[in-house]
């Protein structure tokens, strides 16, 4: 059954019918809001209100951290029991009552929150996975069939762990890690892998690694660059705090010398119409010179100039002589028909 379950995680559904992040939505219902009474007065600054019958203002502010007051929100939403957990999912499957999934999502709230200290390693924030759990929480419960005889805690982890999952991989770099299957692999499982070959007395090799987890080296060795070095932003300070230096990395970078698109398609179209003046200026020669001009200056494997005079019946010096005059009279060609023919040349 759990593998059944696992199953259906890993369908397409988990990256397709991803509901909205915020607030709590069910498929087919309006969104889930909790009971007014169970709600607490807290201010956009992070700071709960309390009812007192003091008339000064400030005495009515309690600083409260945020994650203390997410679980004390939680641990107000009492568990179900086998029963009643069958009971409300079977309503909600048959009616879409609103209230029932609202029940079965904040009875499992708990559960969000273990998992999610499972997988928290800095620099991603707790309550962002939690966050991410409780998405997954709400799928799950949207797909959930209590006929199959599986609880829904059991069912939910799948889809719990699937989301915090993801959002760890989309949010670990800068750079988006992840993309593919073995790049998804090689995130969760090289340095597992690594130190399980080190454990055995292996010599941990790329390409040990790589037949191990059924990935290329390269794969391996891609992964590990990515996992061992951090991101630095260009625009980040060079000294944090430091508010007089305001220098970025980017300020000290060293210019690129390749050349821009712009220029790279300007000179590509430039070349063409070199070549094809060359083709026009070929038709203006004599027969002689053309084979000097195909065999020779146009050729990728010229004819020596003694081939040549042996080809039209002169000594090698006249055939070099010939090829000369025609170097000038070609030169003088293209800087008539295109203004920019030096340019076109020192590219070529």
């Amino acid at each position: 059954m759990a593998r059944r379950v696992k199953k259906e995680v890993a369908d397409a559904e988990l990256v397709e019918d991803v509901p909205a992040k915020s607030p709590i939505a069910v498929e087919g219902s309006d969104e889930i809001e909790p009971p007014a009474e169970e709600l607490e007065d807290v201010d956009a600054t992070g700071l709960v209100v309390q009812p007192t019958v003091d008339d000064d203002p400030d005495a009515r502010l309690v600083r409260r951290d945020a994650l203390q007051a997410y679980m004390a929100e939680v641990v107000k939403h009492p568990l179900l029991t086998r029963e009643e957990e069958v009971a409300l999912a079977e309503k909600y499957r048959a009616s879409g009552d609103v209230k029932a999934a609202y029940r079965l999502v904040a009875s499992n709230l708990r559960l969000v929150v273990k998992l999610a200290h499972e997988y928290h390693r800095n620099p991603i924030q707790l309550l962002d996975l939690i966050q991410e759990g409780n998405v997954g929480l709400m799928q799950a419960v949207k797909k959930f069939d209590p006929g199959r005889g599986v609880k829904l805690s059991s069912y939910a982890a799948w889809w719990i762990r699937a989301y915090i999952l993801r959002y760890i991989m989309d949010n670990w770099k800068m750079v988006k890690l992840g993309t593919t299957e073995a790049q998804r692999k090689l995130f969760f499982k090289l340095r597992q892998e690594q130190e399980r070959l080190r454990n055995q007395g292996f010599e941990v090799t790329p390409k040990l690694l790589a037949q191990r987890l059924n990935v290329t080296e390269q794969e391996v060795v891609d992964m590990d660059q990515r996992l061992g070095n951090d991101e630095l932003s260009l625009d980040a300070p060079m000294r944090v705090g430091d508010d007089d230096n305001k220098s970025t990395r980017a300020d000290r970078a060293l210019p690129s010398n390749a050349i821009g698109a712009e220029e790279s398609l300007g000179n590509a179209q430039l070349r063409d119409v070199f070549r094809t003046k060359l083709g026009q200026f070929a038709l203006t020669i004599s027969d002689k010179e053309r084979f000097i001009f195909d065999k020779r200056l146009m050729s990728d494997e010229p004819l020596t100039l003694q081939d040549i005079g042996a080809q039209w019946g002169v000594s090698r010096e006249r055939a070099r002589q010939i090829e000369s005059a025609l170097v000038v009279r070609m030169r003088d060609y293209m800087k008539k028909e295109i203004p920019d023919f030096n340019l076109v040349a020192a590219e070529d």
